[in-house]
């Protein structure tokens, strides 16, 4: 079965969705990842977003240490339950579930990194695999994915904040915007300070771009018109 916006999808990604989605041993086995999630997070989570300490691993221990430092951000610690939380809800009610496997993607790309990075043992594989399953969901519900990101970016024929525009502004925004990256990345010692100079002078270019190109496409939409 496919969804609103599957139609969207490139032919070879809409024929193997269609495929899986076709299959009742997947639809149970994305039940299947969806529970187990949920039943991984929410808890995690609730201890989260209570206040609570996640781990009574001594702080002299590398694990415990770091858990404790998360700890005692406080707001931030109880940030990261609440959107736990949130994700596992969203993930168990099937209008909301392509959303909640979004929303743990990065949780879970973040939690697998974590249990990498200070040496959580086995713990890592663990992770690793609740990695994969929230891939495999977000793949589970390309087609609303992909329906989105076509609306919101304008890519697959959904409209988007770059249709229309003229190719000299779209210039000027890529320009300027290459241009206060580079300045950024200055600041951080990325790369050389002798080079701000001339960031700015791409920035401005790209300023008076972005100037002439809506000009242009004005000109252009007045001139349609008129005919």
């Amino acid at each position: 079965m496919s969804l609103a916006g599957g139609h969207l999808l490139p032919s070879p990604l809409r024929r193997a969705h269609a495929w899986a989605r076709s299959r009742p041993w997947l639809a149970r086995f994305t039940l299947a990842n969806r529970l187990l999630l949920a039943m991984a997070f929410l808890p995690t989570g609730l201890v989260k977003a209570t206040g609570q300490r996640f781990t009574t691993i001594p702080v002299d221990n590398p694990i415990g240490f770091f858990f404790e430092a998360m700890y005692q951000t406080g707001p931030y610690w109880y940030f990261i339950g609440a959107v736990q939380v949130v994700a596992a809800v969203l993930l168990l009610i099937p209008a909301t579930a392509a959303l909640g496997a979004l929303l743990f993607l990065p949780v879970g790309i973040s939690v697998f990194l974590i249990t990498w990075g200070v040496g959580f043992q086995g713990t890592t594989w663990i992770t690793a695999g609740m990695l994969l399953a929230v891939v495999y969901l977000v793949c589970w519900d390309g087609d609303r994915v992909w329906a989105a990101g076509a609306e919101l970016f304008g890519f697959g024929g959904g409209a988007g904040v770059l249709e229309g525009m003229h190719p000299v502004e779209l210039a000027g925004w890529t320009v300027g915007g290459a241009a206060g990256m580079g300045v950024f990345l200055v600041t951080r010692s990325f790369l050389p300070s002798d080079a701000t100079r001339w960031f700015l002078v791409a920035g401005a270019a790209g300023g008076l771009l972005v100037l002439a190109g809506w000009v242009a496409g004005w000109l252009r939409g007045r001139t349609a018109r008129e005919t």
